[in-house]
């Protein structure tokens, strides 16, 4: 029987993608928000693609502060967009 993929929706594109392939956005307890590329920290996690387009998407849409409930300050997002170009292309 095959593994089960889990898929996750991307807030940017709003397609559905396996979650390998998405960048998760998480917001931390104290509420910092980060990237986070491997999946494991702690906190209230969105995805978005490895795609800056994606990323302002979300931005402009504000998927992101729906999903945490919360505002996102400026210096937050372009914090969030200097870790996006700094992503290694191949995952």
């Amino acid at each position: 029987m095959p593994k089960k993929i889990p898929m996750r929706q991307c807030l940017g594109c709003r397609e559905m993608k396996p979650k390998k392939e998405l960048i998760r956005v998480v917001r931390s307890p104290q509420g910092e928000v980060t990237l986070d590329f491997k999946g494991k920290l702690p906190g209230r996690g969105a995805y978005v693609c490895p795609n800056p387009a994606c990323l302002a998407k979300a931005r402009k849409s504000r998927a992101l502060e729906r999903a945490f409930s919360a505002p996102l300050p400026d210096p937050v997002w372009e914090a969030l967009e200097a870790q996006m170009k700094e992503v290694p292309q191949d995952g």
